[in-house]
This record gives C-alpha cells, structure tokens and sequence, in this order.
C-alpha cells in the first residue's frame, strides 16, 4: 500500500511558522480536511506538531528530527504528518495542550501528539530528541514503536481506547457547565486572589514562584494594584512593585531597545528566552503605567514608553497594524568570536547580547567603562559564548562614586551611550518576524496604546487609532459581521475566536475612550454583538463558534469535524483569558445599550463559573475582574464637552482610578442625537442619558457602584466626591 501522503503541502500556507517547514523532507499537511481524509483512506495515525514561529524548541526539533531524511521516512511512510501553527489555530492548540496537562501535568510548545485517524491523541509530548537521552526517548524510535503498535490489532485496540479516554476527559475539561449556577462571586475575591499573590510572591527576586523561570504575570500585577488601592496593603503593593522592579532590571527587558522577552529562565529574570511578542509588549506597558499612576514612580512610564516605542518601531506595519512575533535567533555579528566558523547558523539571543570588547569597539572611555560596569558586561559574561545579556548591575549612586562624577553626569553619559550601542546593534544580522497581524493580539496593543494616550500622550492614541483603522479595514466584513482571524501580505484567515472578538472589542472600545470619536465604540457594539449571538452559549461563552448553528456568512475553519471540543478559555495565561475579557467587556458596554442584554449574559456567565472562579481567584484574574464588574459597575468617568480639556487629560492620565470606564460625549442634547444616530441607537443609553453640559461648560458625571455625583465643571471635585465615597465605605 503506498504511503498516505505524496508531498510536503505547507508550500500554500502563508502562515510565517508552515512555510519554515515547507522544505522539510517531512510530507507535512496542513491542518484540514484533507489530511484527515488521507488518514482515514489509509487508516494511518497522525501526528500532530503544534508550534509558532519565533519558539526556539520548535527551531531545535525542526533541525534535529523534521529536517532528517531518515526521520522522515519514517513519518511519511506511517503516519499523516500535520504542522499546526498555534496562533493561527488556538482552538487546536487549547484541545492538545489540554490533554497534554491532563495526561503528563504540563505542556509546551513544541507540542507533539500522536493521533487516531479522526484526530483523537492517544500518545502526547513536547519536545523529543533525535536519539534516546537518559530522561527521553528518542524521537525515531518513538515513531517507529507507534507505528508497528499500530499496526497490531490488539494493541491498536488499547491505543484507540486510551485515545477515547483522553479525550472525554479533555472534553469534560474545555466544554465544563456545572448542572446548576452557583451564587455569582463578588468584589471580596479582588483582596482574596491578592492575598494569595502575596502569598506566592519571590520576595528575594520578586515574581511569583521560588524556583526555575520566571514569566511575566501582567494580570496577577494588575490584581495587586487594584487590591492596594482598595484596601491600603503595603504588602500587596510590595508584591506588585517588586515585580514591576525585577521584570525591568533584568535581561527579560531589553535595555538597549527595550520591550520584553517572553520570560526569564531562571529565578533571579536574568536569563531569558529571547522572543519578543506583541502581545508581552502590549501587557506589560498597561501595568507599568498603572504602577505610574498609583506610585508616580516616572521609570514605570519611561519602561512603558519604551516598550510601546519598540513596537512602533519594529512590529507595525507601515499602514498601522501590527505583526506578531520577532524570532529568539539570529545569526551572530560577524565580529563575534567563533561566529566566522558557521556564521549561516542562528543563535539564540545572538542580536541582544554583547561582550566587553563588542562595547569598546563603539564607544570611548568613561562610557565605555560605565555603560559596562551599568549593564554587568564582562569578560566570561553571563550567557552562552562569553557573551552577556545586558541587566542593571550597577546603580546610578554606585557609578558617580566609581568614576568620580555627579549622578547627573552618570545619567547623560549612559543615555548617550545606549543610543550609541542602540545604532551599533542595528547593524547586526536581525531576527525574523512573524509579520501576521492577528484580530486578537492587535486588540491588546490598540488597548496598550489608547492607555498611553492618556499619560504619554496624544500620539500614542494616533497609534491605537491607525492600528485599529488597519485591523478593521482588513479583517472585518461589515456586511455579515464575521471578523476574521489573521491578515498577512493581503491574505486573510478566519473565521475569528472569541479573543479576536472580546480583544478588539475592548481596544476599540479604549480608542473611543481617549479619543471621543463613536465610531469605535459603534465598532465595539458591532464586536460584542457578535461574541452574544456566535460564542455564548450554554450559560458561557465559548472560545469557538456554535458549531450546530453555524451561520452562513461566517462558515467553518477547515478541518473543524477532527476537533474533539469546544474550548472555554478560563484561566489567564500568555494572554488573559478571552472569557473573561468577553465578559467584562460585555459588562462594560451594556451602558451604551438601551436594553440589558450584555449585561444578562455577563451575569449569567459569571453565575456559570461562580465556584470555579471562587475555587481558585487567582489562576481566573480576568474573570475575577469580571465579576466585580458585574457586581459594582465599577467607576464611570462621563465628560459632556466639544473635547476633553487638556488639563482633565493630564488629570486623568496620572490618577489611578482601577478599571475606570471614560465615556466621552457632545455637550448638547442636539450632538448627543446625532451621535446617537451614527451609533443606529433610538435613545440615550444610561451612561449618556440626562448628562449634558452645565451651562455651556465641559462638565463630568463620576460615578462609582451606580451612584453618580452631580455634575461638576471641575474634576478634581468630582474625584474629590469619588474619594469621600470611598472613605465612608
């Protein structure tokens, strides 16, 4: 019988991970119909490899395994191999990560299974070496045991029961809906998730967790501040700006472009794993200048800008949008020691790290000197090659002692060397990008920049803005309401997930907020609409699609019949968790509605999960939020004027108000209808009814719990009323 498949078809993906894959000796097939249609002709397993682009791991098994000729026979010969890009199919990605935790207590990327025909795993891993290690089986020998297991008939029956084992029990998981819905939880979990924050805090190195890496938890951060700010504790506020302190002073942070990796491999956020992710360098600069605005520390703002400065400047499209990832390697700079041997080979970090001799060459003395003694650059350094990853080992006080200057000559002469090692950098051999422009992550950078808006300027909302325009424009058919998943070089996937939906709501949403134009919230509305009538369901809202009712103009995403689950997406992880953004963001928007549909269905689902989210606050941080949404309403900042005055900008750029809803609108009753009727609203909605100018006057309704103060031409008496509120609580 000839082998199931003929070719390696990744070379008609657009997708930046599949075409790394498009030349491998390995017959990889897309994640479809087809594939599965070939496995069951051929009554072969399937073996699914799940990765993205910028993963160094999926790097290192492609090199080791997928590029072996003798490997590939042997998948090509047994097996349907099938490649999934994890950011394009997270709906895959979630199912097979789910019965990875299940099965082996973790999961990772690269994320490899083993399959029955129709798609159910019955053997799950990460990553595998070549050849037997001591801990590992090696990755021929696997395959080559899979596929003559498979090929006897009483062990095949134990594989396809433990496949239907495997995955009922990861149904059970992802398509959870208790019998009954429990008492919706409240406010009380903010301080409940906090104090077990704190109880996880490093307090030697700060994050969470004692031991191994360290990952950037922006939600846990966001957690802690709200937690402080409600009740005062300084140790909550430690926990957070520990954390916010380490994640900045340590390699994970790129202190000579900036922005974040994606995490630190070690306990001390020295080390770290060297991809740069949009959707990192969109969270992070939120909590940062969150820490700005409730400490006035001004280096949690300057990190955020930076942070955001590094996506403008090297994830955004020319036209607006952004693309996704900037790849762990690189080839080395070809001054670097040992790099003239194999310099076709990418390194991992080769682009940000330095060695002494690499910062003499650009710069003179002192700053040579000091910019090396600021960043710990030395000989032996503290990574791979002798080379260092730049952290802050020096502070500013130690260096005007050593060097004999002021703080302030110290100061000057390490902002002009880091732009100097900043120009020298540029001219090293770069990573690559992931340049899809996905709905969702875009829908968190769009909320990042409107944020900045509000503190660093009017600029940074430009931004949110232009992103917004490029991700609509491209990824959004108006006429049918179906937003896509991902825009590359003109071409689109899609159908969307639930976290395109709530993500780009909730940016929208935001650009509305700081800008005053309604054309996003109208866009915002639109979105919502859409996660009501195509993800909730059940009492909950689905990552996917209703699949018995689907819609005619949205239709399917190829190869959906071999998913084994419909997806909720309930904890918080690289990114929040889209249920609860969906949730909050539905919470929020249902001021801008004339009935309360939003808001039923973001009760209901937080009545769905109320033991889930009660079991366990802190590994559901955004539902959390959520459901204090849905119980207090939170704060809501009404501004009825031609623009907001620029001194209310600064005002509430740098006050820290949590989870603060600003809802901009004209100061007539006669603007308001006409608004209204841009928005295809017949009425006023509660948070702009009855709220217009005093006398002419910019004026401002804040209220809080669903009780408004009277309307103020002063600001900072309205937060003065919203502050003695508070007190007497």
């Amino acid at each position: 019988m000839s082998q199931p498949t003929d070719r390696n078809r990744l070379d008609e993906e657009a997708s930046p991970y599949l075409r790394q894959h498009a030349d491998n000796p390995v017959n990889w097939q897309p994640w479809d119909d087809e594939a599965f249609e070939r496995a069951r002709e051929h009554d072969a397993p399937v073996f699914v490899s799940i990765g993205y682009s910028s993963c160094h791991w999926c790097h290192v098994m492609a090199e080791e395994s997928f590029e072996d000729e003798s490997i590939a026979a042997v998948l090509n010969e047994s097996f349907v191999p099938i490649k999934v890009d994890r950011e394009e199919r997270p709906d895959v990605d979630s199912t097979f990560m789910t019965v990875s935790q299940l099965v082996t207590g973790g999961g990772g990327w690269p994320l490899s299974a083993w399959c029955t025909p129709d798609g159910k795993p019955f053997y799950v891993g990460t990553y595998f070496p070549p050849e037997p290690s001591p801990n590992q089986p090696g990755f021929r020998d696997l395959c080559e045991r899979i596929a003559e297991s498979w090929a006897d008939p009483e062990q095949r029956e134990e594989m396809e029961r433990r496949a239907e084992q495997w995955t009922t029990s990861a149904r059970d998981e992802l398509e959870s809906i208790p019998d009954a819905p429990a008492e919706a939880p409240g406010s009380d979990l903010l301080e409940v998730a906090a104090a077990a924050a704190v109880r996880g805090y490093d307090t030697e190195y700060g994050g969470f967790g004692s031991g191994g890496a360290k990952f950037p938890m922006p939600g846990r951060i966001d957690l802690l501040l709200r937690a402080y700010a409600a009740g005062g504790r300084d140790a909550v506020l430690a926990a957070a700006t520990g954390t916010l302190d380490a994640m900045a002073a340590g390699g994970m942070y790129d202190r000579i472009g900036g922005g974040f990796h994606r995490y630190a491999v070690d306990r001390k956020w020295t080390i770290p794993h060297f991809e740069k992710m949009l959707y990192d360098n969109a969270e992070l600069p939120m909590v940062y200048l969150d820490g700005y605005r409730l400490t006035g520390d001004p280096s949690y703002a300057r990190i955020a800008s930076e942070s955001l400065g590094f996506l403008d400047r090297e994830l955004r499209h020319p036209e607006g949008g952004f693309f996704s990832t900037l790849d762990a390697r690189s080839r080395p700079p070809a001054e670097r020691s040992g790099a003239e041997s194999d310099d076709d080979a990418d390194v991992e970090g080769a682009f940000y790290v330095w060695t002494p001799a690499e910062v003499d060459a650009v710069l003179n003395e002192p700053a040579a000197s000091i910019a090396k003694q600021r960043y710990g650059i030395r000989s032996g350094g503290n990574f791979e090659r002798g080379t260092t990853v730049p952290t802050i080992a020096a502070s500013i006080e130690e260096l005007a002692e050593d060097h004999k200057l002021s703080a302030e000559e110290v100061r000057e002469i390490l902002t002009e060397a880091r732009v100097t090692l900043f120009e020298a950098r540029e001219s090293r051999p770069r990573p690559a990008r992931d340049e899809k422009v996905l709905a969702s992550w875009n829908g968190r950078a769009i909320s990042a920049f409107a944020a900045a808006g509000w503190t660093l300027g009017e600029p940074y909302a430009v931004i949110a803005s232009d992103a917004l325009a490029f991700v609509r424009e491209r990824l959004y058919d108006a006429d049918s309401g179906v937003l896509a998943r991902r825009w590359l070089d003109g071409d689109v996937r899609g159908p969307g997930y639930l976290d395109d939906y709530a993500f780009l709501a909730r940016g929208a949403l935001d650009v509305y907020a700081v800008t005053g134009d309604p054309d996003p919230l109208g866009f915002a509305l639109e979105l919502a609409t859409g996660v009501v009538e195509e993800f909730a369901d059940d009492g909950t809202i689905y990552f996917t699609r209703n699949p018995d009712e689907p819609s005619s103009e949205s239709g399917g995403t190829a190869g959906d019949d071999a998913l084994f689950a419909r997806p909720q997406e309930f904890t918080d992880r690289s990114t929040p968790s889209s249920l609860g953004v969906a949730t909050e963001t539905l919470a929020l928007l249902d001021g801008f509605r004339t009935d309360r549909r939003f808001a039923e269905v973001a009760e209901t689902v937080v009545r769905t999960h109320g033991d889930r989210i009660r079991g366990s606050p802190l590994e559901h941080v955004s539902l959390v939020r959520a459901a204090d949404r849905v119980e207090t309403g939170g704060v809501e900042v009404t501004v009825a004027a031609e623009a907001v005055p620029d001194t209310w900008r600064e005002t509430l750029g740098e006050r820290y108000l949590s989870g603060a809803l600003v809802a901009p609108r004209p100061p007539t009753a006669a603007g308001l209808g006409e608004w209204l009727d841009r928005l295809g609203l017949d009425e006023a909605p509660p948070i702009w009814a009855g709220r217009d100018a005093d006398a002419g006057e910019p004026t401002v309704y804040v209220c809080e719990g669903r009780v408004c103060s009277p309307p103020e031409t002063d600001l900072d008496a309205a937060l003065e009323w919203l502050a003695s509120r508070r007190e007497q609580k």
